[in-house]
């Protein structure tokens, strides 16, 4: 069996809250960790790549979902947090935290989902609320619970 060939990942991500004009909000169950079910996430493939070309890429990767059918708003948020034991592997040797962008997706109700199996198993609509429950992520949680700051009325 060939050695793993991948670069290391780049520690410096997005994390995207996709949602309805009604606050309900997709969430993922992730493949490699049964019940951890989050929003959107994903490194960048190279230092220059813009933050909200990342966003796009993976909302695409991850769900099928095609941003130009919402409104993909830069939430001017960072959280800076410890990269969990579990996946330091897939960094650079030494590096332990992640640099991580917040992003909303505003979609139509009834927006349809296409998981990539390889990365997500699931996935739900919830209200806003009980998603930030759900998550197994504090910055993720986080971010949902500021959602409707982020919206119009």
């Amino acid at each position: 069996m060939a050695a793993d060939t991948r670069p290391f990942k780049i520690p410096h991500s997005v994390l995207v809250v996709i949602h309805t004009p009604a606050l309900e909000v997709l969430l993922i169950n992730r493949a490699d960790s049964p019940g951890y079910w989050q929003s959107v996430t994903g490194s960048k493939d190279h230092e220059d790549e813009p933050l909200e070309a990342t966003a796009v890429r993976e909302v695409r990767e991850e769900t099928g979902i095609d941003c130009a059918i919402g409104t993909l708003t830069d939430w001017q948020l960072e959280n800076v947090y410890d990269i969990y034991p579990k996946y330091l592997h897939r960094y650079a040797p030494g590096v332990t935290r992640n640099r991580e962008h917040v992003f909303g997706l505003c979609v139509p109700a009834g927006t349809p989902v296409a998981l990539n199996p390889r990365e997500h198993t699931a996935y739900r609509w919830l209200p806003y609320l009980e998603a930030a429950d759900a998550c197994f992520s504090p910055s993720n949680a986080e971010a949902i619970l500021l959602l409707p700051q982020f919206t119009k009325p």
